[in-house]
Parts: C-alpha cells; structure tokens; sequence
C-alpha cells in the first residue's frame, strides 16, 4: 500500500486527514504535515523526513501538497530525489483525495501519479509533470573524463 504524506499551509492538511479517517476510518501509513507560517524550511524538511518514513513500507509514498512550488511541495521535491517510487502531487483538495483514496492499495507510486493527475482537476498535477515540461540540465560532455 502507498503511504499518503499530506502537507499543506496553516491547519488544511491536519483538517483534510480527520475529514478522511472520519469517512474511512483510521488511515494506516498516512500523516499530515502542517506547514504553519513561520515555521523554518528546515524544521519542515525534518518533519516531512520524519513522516516519509512513517508511511513508507516499501511500496512508495505520494506527497501531496497543497501549492505547486510552495514551501511544502519544494521539501517534499527534494526529498522524492533520495527515495524510490516517490511522487509528488501538487493542487490537492478534500474531493479529489477520498476519490482516490481506494487507489492506494491497487496502484504503483507512478501509476497513482498518471491517475490522480488524469481526473482533470483544474491545477492539479505532479513533479514528473512539470519536469517533463522543463527537463533538467544535461551536460553533453563531461570534463573530467579521462
């Protein structure tokens, strides 16, 4: 099963696991990381860090944060770098995760990244998506190769 880590602005991903553990029940390998104003960068990426691996069993772990390039979503991008089978989904709202919610269990890290940005929800969509958009830098010779 995938690990959920929801981290939003201010109180909003706290609010959106209870509304989900109140409509499934309790939410095994799935964490809310508040990112409140004021809070250090660091101290954010300590508790992402913290909660990637409290959700992690094995089978990957889907960031999803509330705001494309926002404090929340650049930690989580960095820490998606260092793990396998890491996604990070950005624009995430109440509805969208109890629609995917069952998905979880049936799905690969990277088949739940195609899914969730697939149902067409106006300003959702993933790391792998705007990289796609931007590929990252590739050097067409190395300079210290012998």
């Amino acid at each position: 099963m995938l690990g959920w880590v929801i981290t939003c602005h201010d109180e909003q991903a706290q609010e959106m696991l209870d509304k989900l553990e109140a409509r499934f029940g309790p939410l095994v390998q799935c964490r809310a990381v508040n990112y409140w104003r004021g809070l250090s960068t660091n101290m954010l990426s300590r508790m992402m860090c913290d909660a990637l691996h409290e959700t992690d069993t094995g089978d990957g772990v889907i960031f999803l944060t509330d705001k494309s390039g926002a404090a929340p979503y650049r930690a989580a991008a960095l820490l998606s770098h260092k793990h396998a089978c890491c996604e990070v989904i950005s624009g995430i709202n109440l509805s969208l995760l109890a629609l995917m919610y069952p998905q979880r269990e049936l799905l690969s890290s990277a088949e739940f990244r195609q899914a969730i940005v697939a149902q067409g929800v106006p300003g959702v969509s993933s790391l792998w998506h705007q990289q796609q958009k931007n590929p990252p830098f590739v050097l067409l010779h190395d300079l210290y190769k012998n």
